[in-house]
C-alpha cells in the first residue's frame, strides 16, 4: 500500500482489515447525505482527534512490526 510503511504493518489483521485500514476507516470524516442530519448532528472533526489518531497509528505500526513474522 505504500507511504513508506513496512509491509508487515499492512499484514497485521483485525478480522478482514489490516489494523491500519481499520483505524483509518473508523476515524475518517463522513458527510451524511441528509442535509438536516449533516447540519445538526455531524459534529465530528478529524482535526480535533488528529494527534491521538497519529499516535495510535504509530503504536499499531510498532506492534505490527514486532508481531508479524
Amino acid at each position: 500500500m505504500g507511504c513508506g510503511v513496512p509491509a508487515e504493518v499492512w499484514e497485521y489483521r483485525l478480522g478482514t482489515y489490516s489494523a491500519l485500514e481499520w483505524i483509518l476507516e473508523r476515524y475518517k470524516e463522513k458527510k451524511p447525505k441528509d442535509p438536516t442530519i449533516a447540519e445538526k448532528f455531524n459534529t465530528y472533526k478529524f482535526a480535533e482527534y488528529k494527534e491521538s489518531v497519529i499516535e495510535l497509528l504509530g503504536r499499531v505500526c510498532k506492534v505490527s512490526v514486532e508481531t508479524v513474522p
